[in-house]
């Protein structure tokens, strides 16, 4: 079977990487503008018969969205045998349950946007929340950030090792990765007075004299996960450092990691990094995806995927 790998504009240094981890050089295709910004995007060459994989992490603006739905739409109508989204950062995923009265649930409708779109699957990695799978009623490949952390943590060789949620949500998470090491975690109770703001926050369980690691799925304006950092080393800690797969860094967040008790931030590449920081080390997910298409293309399950 013909496999196919484009990538939408803002996501092309990655899906270039992951066509090069498969083997294979990245399909030619365009996307215009109007003068009022309306997209336009083609293929250069024929997708006819092809598992068509498409990569375009879908953070602001809005624009990504929707040149990762037209390039579906135009993969579909160009006979394309199979369309599979590869969302490296799947956007609107914190909005993925009505907490209030009144709200949109982003997450759910992303989803309907993609189906209706014409994709046959979506390919993505540590969701905000894993329940978003169910919210499509078509296959959903999550793969997990861990197979990439967990290789790299094991090098650092870091005797007496704690593993931190930076919040209750995040404890199933972290327990997974805890796992891998057979050690212990504790988790960082926080109460919000409004999004992106932390009013007060403390540590349930002991961190003295351990190398504490955080770990969650994104990092935004890396308020809670420095505030993290700063109480565990103020709770007695040898060292502190996070893992985080996505790197949204919004507003003041490179400030607040410089300035952090942080030893260091360890992220992936599904969103580029906006700024340079001696503090920020950045993984690749390109040859974890790459090896998620062969299995597609090859009806081979990805569970082995998973460490």
């Amino acid at each position: 079977m013909n496999t196919q790998i484009f990538a939408g504009r803002e996501s092309a240094y990655l899906g270039k990487k992951i066509a090069e981890f498969y083997g294979k050089s990245l399909g030619e295709m365009e996307v215009k503008q109007f003068s009022d910004g309306e997209l336009v995007t083609y293929f250069n060459e024929s997708v006819r018969g092809a598992h068509v994989f498409m990569v375009q992490s879908t953070f602001p603006p809005a624009d990504n969205l929707m040149e990762l739905c037209l390039m579906i739409d135009a993969a579909k109508r160009a006979s394309a045998y199979k369309c599979i989204a590869v969302i490296p950062y799947f956007g609107y995923a914190r909005q993925d349950r009505k907490d209030k009265p009144r709200v949109a649930i982003g997450a759910k409708l992303v989803a309907n946007i993609l189906t209706a779109a014409g994709a046959d699957r979506v390919m993505t990695c540590d969701l905000h929340a894993g329940q978003i799978q169910g919210f499509f009623d078509i296959p959903v490949d999550h793969l997990d950030g861990s197979a990439i952390f967990v290789p790299y943590l094991r090098k650092l060789n870091l005797d007496n090792i704690l593993f931190a949620s930076p919040d209750v949500g995040g404890v199933k998470r972290t327990r997974e990765f805890a796992q891998h090491f057979n050690a212990e975690m504790v988790v960082i109770d926080k109460h919000r007075k409004k999004a992106n703001e932390v009013a007060e926050m403390r540590i349930i369980g002991n961190v003295e004299g351990r190398h504490v690691v955080l770990v969650d799925d994104m990092v935004d304006t890396a308020g809670t996960i420095c505030k993290a950092a700063n109480l565990i080393m103020e709770s007695g800690a040898k060292s502190v450092r996070a893992f985080c797969t996505h790197p949204v860094l919004s507003g003041k967040a490179y400030d607040n990691i410089n300035n952090s008790a942080l030893e260091e931030l360890v992220v992936t590449d599904t969103i580029p990094l906006k700024e340079e920081s001696s503090k920020i080390r950045v993984l690749t997910v390109a040859d974890l995806f790459a090896k998620a298409i062969t299995s597609v293309t090859t009806d081979q399950s990805i569970s082995k995927l998973f460490i």
